[in-house]
């Protein structure tokens, strides 16, 4: 058994196990009502990075009666992304024209709290060697797909010899261009990055991860070196964080993420506002605050270690980008806008932009075509 499959046995799955919850006989019973809705993972190397209760790394993982108080909202459900309504053939998403997102399976090395699939996670006969299929299947029978986002549960928990199958399959399909993989396992299980999965990795380029990260404190000598080795192969690394209350909802935790994520060669690429999912709500929090983030990191860090800002629309509308509104006024002549630091400056429209020619001849518009591009 290798290291990563011990730690992965040796998880936390049960009420009495869980650290830093109260003894009472009541609190735990309680909780088990939670167990019951959502099954718990902690896996032992993401145990031992939890310090105290309520450090950010308890509060991803650790259940709280909190979950049980919105399960009869009208507003928070089981499936807030529609995710259901678009599978053409069982897990599978296909909601944009060219991409898909195909679910492995529906295990994960941790099971966060705020999980926008809490319906599938952890529980058993969901995602099948059938049903893997009927999804891979289907790709080859839609040319208009160029890219695959694999996804579930974590791709990763897939033994070594089923994921090089599964890869293989894909790669074997003449109009699927990228394979995105999305992970949570280098953060949290980083003992699973191996040298055999590293080689059974790099035979199926162009591959792409988006690893999820919500902390810095998840950016561990073991993690960093992890990522290193998915680098070192020549996986472009990107990362993918959760904005959630009391983990890192203020601008210097975000801060400190991103910029040790650049430092370890991953680029920040999306910060999600929380999926308005059953049993999650004492985790979200307001829009404003995540605008309020990214003025704050916006000139004030490198571009780079800037990321979009997206809420995943409910009902499936797909992903939104938010940025603070930084245009003040606009007009045929002007734009004012106002920097990082809140000054303002005025930008002059020209005349030739947005195809208007006023007053134009047409030597003039000739004149413009020859304008060095």
């Amino acid at each position: 058994m290798e290291l990563w499959q011990k730690q992965l046995s040796q998880s936390v799955v049960k009420v009495k196990d869980l650290p830093f919850i109260p003894d009472s006989e009541e609190y735990r019973n309680k909780l088990e009502e939670v167990r019951e809705n959502y099954p718990i993972r902690i896996n032992s190397y993401f145990l031992e990075q939890i310090k105290s209760p309520d450090d950010p790394l308890w509060k991803q993982v650790v259940p709280t009666l909190a979950e049980l108080d919105d399960f009869d909202s009208e507003e928070l459900i089981t499936d807030p992304l529609n995710e259901e309504v678009d599978m053409p053939v069982p897990e599978l998403v296909h909601r944009y024209p060219d991409r898909v997102l195909l679910m492995i399976n529906n295990q994960c090395p941790i099971v966060c709290r705020f999980c926008t699939r809490k319906r599938k996670i952890g529980f058993p006969g969901i995602v099948t060697r059938e049903t893997l299929r009927q999804g891979i299947q289907y790709i080859r029978d839609h040319s208009e797909i160029r890219d695959v986002i694999m996804s579930g549960g974590d791709p990763l928990l897939v033994p070594d010899k089923e994921l090089d199958r599964i890869l293989s399959e894909l790669r074997s399909i003449p109009h699927l261009e990228i394979i995105r993989i999305g992970t949570r396992v280098p953060g949290t299980l980083p003992a699973r990055i191996t040298e055999n999965l590293c080689n059974i990795l790099k035979k199926y380029h162009p591959l792409y991860f988006n690893i999820h990260f919500n902390h810095p404190a998840e950016l561990t000598p073991e993690v960093e070196k992890a990522c290193s080795k998915l680098a070192d192969i020549g996986i472009p690394l990107g990362s993918q964080t959760v904005l959630l209350k009391g983990v890192n909802d203020d601008s210097e935790t975000m801060k400190e993420l991103m910029q040790k994520l650049l430092k370890n060669r991953i680029k920040p690429y999306y910060i999600y506002q929380a999926d308005m999912t059953e049993g999650t709500d004492h985790l979200r929090t307001s829009v404003q605050k995540g605008l309020e983030i990214m003025k704050d990191l916006m000139g004030y860090t490198s571009g780079m270690a800037v990321p979009y800002y997206v809420i995943d629309a409910p009902g499936g509308g797909g992903k939104v980008r938010l940025l603070p509104n930084n245009v003040v006024e606009h007009t045929n002549d002007e734009v004012i806008i106002t920097n990082y630091e809140g000054k303002v400056f005025r930008y002059s429209q020209s005349d030739r932009g947005n195809g208007s020619l006023k007053g134009s001849s047409q030597e003039s518009l000739k004149d413009i075509c020859r304008l060095p591009v």
